[in-house]
């Protein structure tokens, strides 16, 4: 925890804490998230413990977002933390930790939305090849790597659901892969022929690292535990170094690369939802925005009344 508070502000933020992942259901990433930022909150005004909670009326949280904005904090950081305020308000309220839910009249700074960096369709595809000849080394990590980058972006799974992924989790009969998401949310994610068939090279050779509690992880490291996600990110800037011209993207990168490619080959927006596994269509609709810029930069170099 960021903040050193008071015994009886820990007891709040630890309850908080509990309230976000058993009931809110959200992922180790957002309640740690969360947390620091109730504790930097609390910290601020002075919170001891629950029986002087409502110190935190709106002129508070106000000054709490204007001294971390004075810091310069990102607008991200300030949206971000402006939400996990309000989010923690409201909670104290219903348990009647606050007379008043004073996060209802907080306003914070929308975070711009940046178009994400993506590959051209040429570039995946020397990416893949890459991938290909690397893994005729005949060892099994080069198998692995090539069914890794096949799955990510023929998937366009995150990196954590990839190293989460059991063997039994696939589907070759209807090429067909079961995904855990955000909030243990599950989806089934289709691939095409060239993944199927790299993950199928891998799995011929996957005993070879076979150990003792490598269990049922469809991707193994070295020693046979569970690939993590630093090897993951690791392989992805690799292979991307070797392909002329490619921008330098990790594993979000070939999800945010294979969304945009959906939808320049005529994908509608529900469907990549779907496939994202994206709660919102807002967040889904970014990547339109990255085919209409890419559109108007070859418009621009393309047309003479540009």
């Amino acid at each position: 925890m960021p903040e050193e508070l008071p015994d009886g502000a820990a007891e709040v933020v630890a309850e908080f804490a509990r309230h976000l992942a058993a009931e809110r259901n959200l992922s180790r990433h957002t309640v740690r998230a969360y947390t620091g930022d109730l504790a930097s909150l609390l910290a601020h005004a002075g919170v001891a413990g629950p029986e002087n909670l409502d110190e935190l009326d709106i002129h508070v949280l106000r000054g709490w977002l204007g001294r971390l904005q004075a810091t310069g904090k990102a607008r991200t950081t300030l949206a971000r933390r402006g939400a996990a305020a309000r989010t923690f308000t409201a909670w104290a309220h219903r348990r009647g930790l606050l007379a008043s839910d004073p996060g209802l009249l907080l306003g914070t700074p929308k975070a711009h939305r940046t178009l994400p960096p993506v590959l051209r369709q040429d570039e995946a595809a020397e990416l893949l090849q890459v991938a290909m000849v690397a893994a005729d080394d005949g060892t099994p990590a080069g198998a692995r790597d090539r069914a890794i980058l096949e799955l990510l972006y023929a998937c366009g799974i995150r990196v954590g659901e990839l190293v989460g992924l059991d063997v039994d989790d696939l589907d070759f009969d209807r090429n067909i892969v079961r995904v855990i998401g955000k909030g243990d949310k599950e989806r089934s994610v289709p691939f095409g022929q060239p993944a199927a068939a790299a993950v199928k090279a891998w799995l011929a050779v996957r005993p070879t690292l076979v150990r003792n509690g490598s269990g049922p992880a469809l991707f193994l490291g070295a020693r046979g535990g569970r690939l993590d996600q630093r090897a993951v990110r690791r392989l992805v800037h690799q292979r991307l170094a070797d392909v002329p011209g490619a921008p330098d993207l990790g594993p979000h990168g070939l999800r945010h690369s294979a969304a945009t490619h959906l939808l320049e080959g005529g994908a509608d927006l529900r469907s990549v939802q779907e496939l994202l596994g994206h709660a919102s269509l807002g967040t889904t609709q970014i990547y339109t925005h990255v085919s209409t810029e890419r559109l108007r930069k070859v418009y621009q170099q393309a047309h003479p009344r540009a």
